[in-house]
């Protein structure tokens, strides 16, 4: 594949929706999640699951694609993420059923040992968010032309996100979205540009070619 993409790569909770509003603002085809491989060929911009696990084997894939890495202060993102990781403990671990097994194996590599009792631990999370940092820091050592790190709450964040993907429009802020524990403000959004993450509620087993 030689299609260059841009992949949204921080962890969930850090403003994931908002950069995926912005880029559809800026022109893009923008899938916030992606389960098929009609999704993952026809979105210009993919974010959340699975592009934060999978960001290496999606370099590997798309290459010349650009990766964008949204920060978040953890005194704002761990009380965030726990109440979201303890909602979807039931699906992501239950064997007979629960989320789709891309969410399942995501969520349970990035924040493994995937159990109550370190999703309730605050050092673990933090642990989290620092071990996948520092992943994607030493991964792109050396191409930081491929990679922007923003943290949406800081002024200059959507200036630079314009610049770095060299979008026509580079006036704008970032819209706050999903805020107080929503996750689900991706689905309202009506836009010609938007790329459905499933086939009508189904996902492939596989998006990625083997």
């Amino acid at each position: 594949m030689t299609n260059s993409k841009i992949f949204i790569i921080g962890l969930p909770r850090t403003a994931t929706t908002s950069i995926c509003v912005a880029m559809l603002g800026m022109g893009y085809k923008v899938a916030h999640t992606c389960y098929t491989v009609e999704c993952l060929a026809d979105a210009e911009v993919i974010a959340d699951t699975p592009a934060y696990n999978d960001y290496q084997l999606l370099d590997k894939l798309y290459p010349g694609s650009k990766f964008i890495y949204l920060q978040r202060d953890l005194e704002l993102w761990v009380p965030s993420i726990k109440q979201l990781l303890q909602r979807m403990h039931t699906n992501v671990t239950r064997g007979d059923g629960g989320f789709n097994p891309h969410i399942k194996r995501c969520f349970s590599e990035t924040f493994a040992p995937f159990t109550l009792e370190n999703i309730n631990n605050d050092d673990f999370l933090e642990q989290c968010y620092n071990k996948h940092q520092q992943h994607i820091e030493h991964y792109f050592q050396g191409r930081e032309d491929d990679l922007l790190t923003i943290d949406v709450s800081h002024s200059d964040s959507y200036q630079r996100l314009a610049k770095f993907v060299q979008a026509a429009n580079v006036e704008g802020e970032f819209k706050r979205i999903n805020i107080g524990g929503k996750v689900r403000a991706w689905k309202d959004i009506t836009n010609s540009l938007k790329v459905q993450s499933t086939k009508n509620g189904r996902i492939d087993k596989t998006i990625y070619p083997k």
